[in-house]
């Protein structure tokens, strides 16, 4: 007897050469599944790093395109810094008020240095008594952004430092609460209460010891003020290295959609998302976090019209050349100068 093959219905055929394709396709995936884990004690960042351009580093791009925002002091096309090279960012945090720009609440530049994985922190306390260029007036520093945005806050601090800034970021206060929210929180060393009284300022208290501290803590930590401008300024360069403690955990890599997504208006720039995206994935790879170095600009206040900062003009000179030594790309890491070692 002769065989003859089976023949199947069009239909039952179509059904089971799919059925075979999906088989494959997860195969594929719990294989890739396998691989990730065999070899993630040793190549965790590099398997994220892959997955985040695979699946992520387009979108984010995107986002990041729009929160570009040109103010008329970029470097030239010839002079954008690279991902390794020293360059120094104003950091500016604003509040507006309903169709007002607001004031720049807090004021801090950074100097990074992506090469030797260190970042400088350097606070201009916002009532810092001085020129404001491009306004033909003295006042304070913070009133810089209120006349003339981000552009006349850098015209006015790089006056001030004496060094250039290349860049400028500010963030929104208003957007700061979902971001902390979105990573989980971030911890913060508070060993007592934390609590506005004067009537005149905005209410808030913040409880000590908490393990963890949620977005709305974070925001009343760094607007908190009842104590001194030094206090203050300490607390937000404090917030930063929280931040970014979480925020560069392996398991806070896939929220940096969201997070992006989140800041959406609430943040802005000069710096191209290339740059952004390359610095990201420069410090990522790094074995271990920024080394972060602290300093704000001393001096003592005074009252006439109203309540001002005036800077120490010995500690403004030191200040500055601090800010050239660590823009210096032919600065080693040994011979940038150290704040905490100041005698």
């Amino acid at each position: 007897m002769d065989y003859e093959p089976t023949t199947y219905p069009k239909r039952a055929l179509s059904k089971k050469k799919g059925l075979q394709k999906k088989t494959k396709i997860m195969l594929s995936i719990l294989l890739a599944f396998l691989l990730a884990g065999s070899l993630g004690f040793v190549y965790k960042k590099q398997i994220s790093l892959f997955l985040f351009d695979a699946f992520a580093a387009k979108d984010i791009k995107e986002k990041l395109d729009e929160s570009y925002e040109a103010v008329g002091h970029e470097p030239d096309p010839e002079e954008e810094v690279s991902s390794t090279e020293p360059f120094s960012v104003l950091l500016l945090g604003v509040d507006p008020r309903g169709n007002e720009r607001g004031r720049s609440d807090s004021m801090i530049v950074a100097v990074v240095r992506p090469k030797d994985n260190r970042l400088l922190l350097v606070s201009v306390p916002r009532d810092t008594y001085t020129e404001i260029i491009g306004y033909d007036t003295t006042t304070k520093i913070n009133a810089a952004y209120s006349y003339g945005g981000a552009k006349m806050s850098i015209d006015t601090v790089e006056h001030l430092l004496q060094n250039d800034i290349h860049y400028y970021a500010t963030i929104n206060f208003n957007g700061l609460k979902d971001v902390v929210d979105a990573i989980g929180g971030v911890e913060l060393p508070i060993t007592y209460v934390i609590e506005n009284k004067l009537a005149s300022h905005e209410k808030l208290r913040i409880e000590p010891h908490k393990p963890i501290y949620d977005g709305k803590d974070a925001l009343s930590y760094v607007r908190y003020r009842e104590d001194s401008d030094e206090n203050r300024t300490e607390r937000q360069r404090i917030f930063l290295r929280a931040f970014m403690n979480e925020l560069f955990k392996l398991k806070n890599v896939s929220k940096v959609p969201e997070l992006i997504d989140i800041a959406g208006d609430n943040f802005t720039t000069n710096m191209k998302s290339d740059l952004i995206l390359s610095l990201a994935k420069e410090f990522f790879m790094k074995d271990s976090l920024p080394t972060i170095t602290n300093y704000m600009l001393h001096g003592e206040g005074f009252r006439t019209d109203a309540w001002y900062y005036a800077i120490d003009p010995e500690d403004l000179t030191y200040t500055q050349q601090l800010i050239a030594n660590w823009l210096d790309a032919d600065i080693t890491a040994q011979e940038l100068i150290r704040p905490d070692l100041r005698k």
